[in-house]
C-alpha cells in the first residue's frame, strides 16, 4: 500500500486533513517539528509520526513515503526545502499554498522533477482547486479565449497561517500575466466583480493562479483580484492570531470566486463557483488529491489540479456548485 506523509499535521488545517485521511482509511504518517504536539495527535489517531524540520536534510526522513502533503506555512519557508527533499527521495510533493512564488519555484523545478520521476503539485486546497477548475470551465465557454480575470471572495476571519501567507503574497508585489509572461503591474487598479449578490470592489493581488491558470488553460493574459469582507483581514501581528475560525464560524461563511473570460471576438463570459468555507474545503480537496495520487493518478514534473484531475475536480467536493452568466 502507498504511504502518505502529512507535514504540518498539528496545525489548524493540517489537523483537519489528518482526521480526514484517517476517516478515509488511508495509510499515512503525520510529521512536523513539534514532538509533543505530534505525539498527542498520533495517539488520538493511532498513526505513526516523524519529527523533522523542513531543511536540507529532510529527504532523510522520507524513507517509505510515496506522497508528501505539506500544510506547514508560510510556504516561502517550507516549500523549497521539502520540494528538493522530495526530488532527492523520489516522493511526489503536494501543498495547499496560495503564495505565487511557490508556484513559480515548482514551475522552475519542473524539468528536474521529470528527470527524478517526481510530481510537484502545489495548491490542492482553496486556493487554487476551485479557481483552477473554474478557469478551465469558463475557458471552454468561448472560442479562442484571450484574457482571464479571477476574483476571490474571502469571508469570515482568517487563520493565523493564512494571514502569514497573505503577507508573503503581498510581498511578491502586484503581478499579472501579459502575453504569456508574468510581469510587475504596480499600477493595477481595483475593479468591481459580482459574486452573485451585486458588484463589490475587488483589489488586485498576486495569487498562484497566475501560474496555474496559464498551464491549465493556455490563456495568455490573466489578472487576479480579491474581495475581503468584514473582519476577514486581521490587523496587528499575524503570529498572535488564533489558530483559525471555529466550525460554527466556518459554516456561517461559504466561499466564492468569479471568473470572467474575454474571447478574441470580444465576447465575454462569466462564471461563479461557490463552495463550503475555504477552511472546510481545503482538507477535503487536499486529502482527495493525495488519495488520487497515491492510487496512481499522477504525471511527473510540475502539474496543476485542473490539468491533472480534470476541470470537474472541484465539484467532486461536497457543496460545490458552478453557475454561468
Amino acid at each position: 500500500m502507498s504511504t502518505l506523509l502529512i507535514y504540518g499535521a498539528t496545525g489548524y488545517t493540517g489537523r483537519m486533513a489528518a482526521e480526514r485521511a484517517k476517516a478515509l482509511g488511508l495509510d499515512f504518517v503525520i510529521a512536523g517539528r513539534n514532538r509533543l504536539q505530534l505525539v498527542d495527535l498520533a495517539e488520538q489517531l493511532d498513526v505513526p509520526m516523524r519529527v523533522f524540520a523542513a531543511d536540507a536534510d529532510a529527504d532523510q526522513s522520507l524513507f517509505g513515503i510515496d506522497v508528501l502533503l505539506n500544510f506547514a506555512g508560510p510556504f516561502a519557508q517550507t516549500a523549497e526545502p521539502l520540494m528538493r527533499a522530495c526530488l532527492k527521495a523520489g516522493v511526489d510533493y503536494l501543498d495547499i499554498t496560495a503564495e505565487i512564488n511557490v508556484y513559480r519555484l515548482a514551475e522552475q523545478l519542473g524539468v528536474e522533477a521529470v528527470n527524478a520521476g517526481v510530481m510537484l503539485l502545489p495548491g490542492v486546497g482553496w486556493d487554487v482547486v476551485p479557481t483552477d477548475c473554474l478557469a478551465v470551465h469558463i475557458a471552454q465557454r468561448v472560442q479562442d479565449p484571450q484574457s482571464l480575470n479571477i476574483a476571490l471572495q474571502v469571508p469570515g476571519s482568517m487563520s493565523r497561517g493564512s494571514a502569514l501567507s497573505v503577507s508573503e503574497i503581498i510581498g511578491a508585489g502586484l503581478l499579472a500575466r501579459v502575453d504569456g509572461e508574468i510581469i510587475p503591474t504596480p499600477d493595477a487598479q481595483p475593479r468591481h466583480f459580482d459574486f452573485g449578490e451585486g458588484p463589490v470592489l475587488c483589489f488586485p493581488l498576486s495569487f498562484g493562479d497566475l501560474v496555474t491558470g496559464w498551464h491549465s488553460t493556455g490563456i495568455p493574459n490573466i489578472a487576479m483580484f480579491v474581495h475581503i469582507a468584514g473582519d476577514a483581514f486581521p490587523e496587528g501581528d499575524p503570529s498572535q492570531l488564533p489558530d483559525g475560525p471555529t466550525a460554527q464560524e466556518r459554516d456561517a461563511h461559504r466561499a466564492r470566486a468569479v471568473a470572467e473570460v474575454t474571447a478574441a471576438d470580444g465576447g465575454v463570459a462569466r462564471s461563479v463557483i461557490e463552495t463550503v468555507n475555504g477552511y472546510s474545503y481545503t482538507p477535503l480537496a487536499a486529502v482527495e488529491a493525495a488519495r488520487r495520487v497515491l492510487a496512481g493518478e499522477r504525471r511527473t514534473g510540475f502539474e496543476t489540479p485542473a490539468r491533472l484531475f480534470g476541470g470537474g475536480f472541484a465539484e467532486t467536493i461536497v457543496g460545490t456548485t458552478i453557475s454561468d452568466f
